[in-house]
Order: structure tokens, then C-alpha cells, then sequence
């Protein structure tokens, strides 16, 4: 945070980790301070991390300072509920629907997120999608569609439980 007279200028400072070069990318410019949310501006006056990495991922501030954000190095975890594809085939609803909570949104894909979370080979996953055991908010999943926070996600219990069983066949006739 920097001020001037009764203006107020906030940025993100990012510094390259090749050159030690830094960039301050603009939060709010020459506003005056009783113009921001008052909670707000003191978590900017705390440094506080958590709204920090909210400005850092998102694409309207980095649309506004004309940068795009290079998001194939960000390093995340993916914390779910242990659930196999076994078991989402013994829950009882014909539709199993999962909420996704994504903080922050930095482009990542949903059929890598369910691929990483069921456990599941991309060959596998391609054949979901091909089938349309997965929706999300009533469209099946495309392959390419990216995460959106609280989005929510249902399996078909019946299309799912179908094509299990192709590959369980395929498993035994490869280990005959």
C-alpha cells in the first residue's frame, strides 16, 4: 500500500524468481480510502495472505493491469473425500453429486480433478465423458470445461455401474 495526500494506491508485488525483476500489478489506484470496503482495506493493511492469493488468481485484476497469467506452475493439492468408483457404485441414489469448493481459480480442468480424485486412468475417464456418466449443473462434462467454485457434479450411478462392468470383463480376460 502506498498514499498520496488522500488517495491510495494497492498492488500485488510480484518479483521474478530468474531476474529479481518485480512487477506491481494494481489492485486500486488513487482511490480514496473510505471508497474501499472497510474490511477489506484493513486486510490489505495487514498483508493478509489469504486475500492476496484471492487477487493473485483473479482473472479481472490481471484483465484490468493487461497481464496474462501463466498458471502451468502452480503448485496445488487436491483434498477430497477417499471414494473409489466402488463405492459411488454402492451408494443408494441413481445420481451421486459431488460440490466442488475451488478458492481459487487458476484454469484447472474438471476431468483432471475427477481423474485425480476417482482414482481413474485418462483411457478410463475419456470413456465416462464418452458415455455422459458425468454432468455438471445438468451439461455433461466436456473434457476441456474449467472449474468453477461451488459447481456441482453428478455421477449417474446406472451409466457408471455399465461401464464398470465392461472393464471389469476386460480385466479378466486380461488376466485369463
Amino acid at each position: 500500500m502506498n498514499s498520496q495526500k488522500k488517495n491510495i494506491d494497492i498492488w500485488l508485488i510480484y518479483k521474478c524468481i530468474k531476474c529479481d525483476n518485480t512487477y506491481n500489478m494494481t489492485i486500486f489506484s488513487r482511490t480514496k480510502p473510505k471508497l474501499i470496503n472497510k474490511d477489506l482495506f484493513n486486510k490489505f493493511s495487514e498483508n493478509n495472505a489469504e486475500i492476496a492469493w484471492e487477487y493473485a488468481f483473479c482473472h479481472e485484476t490481471s484483465r484490468k493491469n493487461n497481464v496474462e497469467l501463466d498458471f502451468g506452475s502452480v503448485e496445488y493439492d487436491i483434498q477430497y473425500d477417499n471414494i473409489s468408483v466402488e463405492d459411488i457404485l454402492n451408494f443408494d441414489s441413481e445420481i451421486v453429486t459431488f460440490k466442488i469448493k475451488y478458492a481459487y481459480d487458476f484454469s484447472l480442468k474438471l476431468s483432471s480433478l475427477i481423474r485425480i480424485s476417482l482414482r481413474l486412468s485418462a483411457n478410463r475417464l475419456n470413456k465416462l465423458i464418452e458415455a455422459k456418466v458425468i454432468s455438471i449443473q445438468g451439461k455433461h462434462l466436456q473434457k476441456k470445461h474449467k472449474v468453477k467454485n461451488e459447481e456441482i457434479v453428478q455421477v449417474n450411478r446406472e451409466k457408471l455401474r455399465s461401464i464398470y462392468h465392461i472393464w471389469l470383463r476386460q480385466y479378466r480376460q486380461r488376466n485369463d
